[in-house]
């Protein structure tokens, strides 16, 4: 039964999320376009309606996670079917926390997307329930650096989308589009976020490198995948506290963070290591 509510809540919660986006990114750029007059009936309606089935999204795929996590008896770090759900469930649960800070929605919109994109990635994956590897067991550990990286990397997807929307409002301005001013200080409030739990990430792995093979540190590639990502958010925020970085520069910059995610999450597919059982 809780196998069958693992899955049900699985594809309730894409469907919803497919929804919602499909309603929010026109919805924002709708009310965008018409921000000095009152937004129409309509598409306040529909604003709502996006966000509520995105709040629909999140609660179903919790139940997916907490659903698996009772019948695995661990939390969402054997595989990749698992973590790339848990990686969306950050993302949208930092989409729904920086709506509520500053209102933009074609930036959650976005954010959903890429949380879409995860769970359809997800979908395409083995989902068996297996043993764990031993080096997986010192699961205490290793929850709290699973859940540490969900909440950074969900953070910087939003600085990644916001990045991109001000790289492209600065070559193409839009009145569609947040300001640019918005866009770069969600971009640097995700950092802020982000980068305290990558550093948490880092150091939480490491514990648990010596714990599962006698070091904690051994230039894996994707612990060194890790670490180039983290230099990365250290190199923006030294460039914007030191040097100013502000605009386009700082944006790219976030950019290639965001791909040194990516490289970190999708590295045991393309270098061999400790981590390529996932």
């Amino acid at each position: 039964m809780t196998r069958v509510v693992e899955l049900y809540s699985f594809y309730a919660a894409l469907g919803a999320l497919v929804v919602s986006a499909l309603i929010l990114i026109p919805a924002s750029i709708s009310r965008r376009r018409a921000a000095s007059a009152k937004p129409s009936a309509t598409s306040t309606r529909l604003t709502s309606c996006g966000l509520i089935l995105q709040a629909v999204g999140l609660a179903s795929l919790t139940l997916s996670v907490v659903a698996r996590a009772i019948i695995t008896g661990h939390g969402p770090f054997s595989n990749m079917y698992e973590f790339s759900i848990a990686f969306a469930w950050g993302i949208l649960v930092a989409g729904l926390l920086f709506w509520r800070r500053y209102r933009t929605l074609t930036v959650d919109g976005l954010s959903i997307m890429v949380a879409v994109g995860l769970l359809i990635f997800a979908s395409q994956l083995p989902s068996r329930h297996v043993p764990l590897v031993p080096a997986l067991q010192q699961s205490l550990l290793l929850t709290f650096h699973v859940a540490a990286a969900v909440a950074a990397y969900g953070s910087f997807t939003v600085g990644f989308v916001s990045a991109l929307l001000f790289i492209w409002q600065k070559s193409r301005p839009s009145l569609r589009l947040p300001r640019p001013e918005t866009l770069e200080d969600i971009s640097y409030r995700s950092v802020v976020i982000g980068f305290p739990l990558m550093t948490l990430v880092i150091i939480l792995g490491a514990l648990w490198a010596d714990v599962a093979w006698g070091r904690y540190w051994g230039w894996d590639p994707k612990e060194t995948a890790s670490l180039v990502t983290w230099l990365i958010y250290a190199g923006y925020l030294h460039a914007r506290f030191i040097r100013g970085w502000r605009g386009t520069k700082a944006a790219i910059l976030l950019v290639a963070g965001f791909c040194a995610v990516l490289l970190t999450f999708f590295g045991n597919y393309i270098f061999s290591g400790l981590h390529s059982y996932t």
